[in-house]
């Protein structure tokens, strides 16, 4: 495929030409493969999935580094919308949403591309969700669902999270609470962000922004994710 790096290929399934999977030498890289990685195997014990949990929310270099090296070559293909065929089935669809709202703020930190996915997995988020697609993924994964709205500088797509995270922390299957009652918690701060200053200003030096007087006081007290 011309332009593409040596060690990278695209497989094309003549059945279904739009859908895609990426390979680095001999492995696959799929949307369950992601789905493992990120949270285990279906029938992974619930101690286990905690234990993968506490990776999610850390800087963590040997993490970044094993998303580098298992699924970095995904993001500028999903960002470019070459792997939408995966939101056909709500797996897919979070997979996709691991990809760019996840995987870019891993590979990326303190830089303008950290961001680079946010848009396109905000489109698909509102698509899923007005699909159903978030109701069909198990409890535990379905926060990265709605993650890309709590990322979103724009209070309609914050006012839609708080909502959804409020339904989720009541869902039975939520376990464990303490969990679920911690992401509505920062649902609402990053809502809160966005009604008081339109944007978020820790971003603003990576983004290369001006930073308001308000908003320089509201960092100086420790504000920011």
């Amino acid at each position: 495929m011309p332009g593409t790096p040596a060690r990278l290929r695209i497989a094309t399934s003549s059945a279904r030409p739009r859908s895609r999977a990426l390979f680095i030498g001999s492995d696959v890289m799929t949307a369950d493969a992601v789905l493992e990685f990120w949270f285990g195997a279906d029938d992974l014990p619930a101690a286990e999935q905690e234990r993968l949990a506490l990776r999610w929310f850390v800087r963590d270099e040997s993490f970044d580094r094993e998303i580098e090296r298992r699924f970095g070559a995904l993001v500028d293909p999903a960002i470019a919308g070459e792997l939408d065929a995966w939101a056909t089935t709500p797996r897919g669809r979070l997979a996709l949403l691991l990809v760019l709202d996840q995987f870019p703020r891993n590979l990326y930190r303190d830089s303008p591309r950290a961001f680079a996915g946010d848009a396109a997995a905000q489109r698909l988020a509102i698509e899923g969700i007005a699909r159903g697609h978030d109701r069909a993924i198990p409890a535990h994964c379905r926060a990265f669902c709605y993650l890309p709205l709590e990322h979103a500088e724009n209070l309609r797509l914050q006012q839609r999270c708080v909502a959804l995270f409020t339904e989720l922390a009541a869902d039975t299957d939520a376990v464990p609470p303490e969990r679920y009652a911690i992401y509505l918690d920062y649902a609402r701060r990053h809502h809160d962000v966005i009604v008081r200053f339109g944007r978020f200003p820790h971003r603003n030096r990576v983004l290369a922004r001006a930073t308001r007087p308000d908003e320089q006081a509201y960092l100086d007290a420790g504000g920011g994710f």
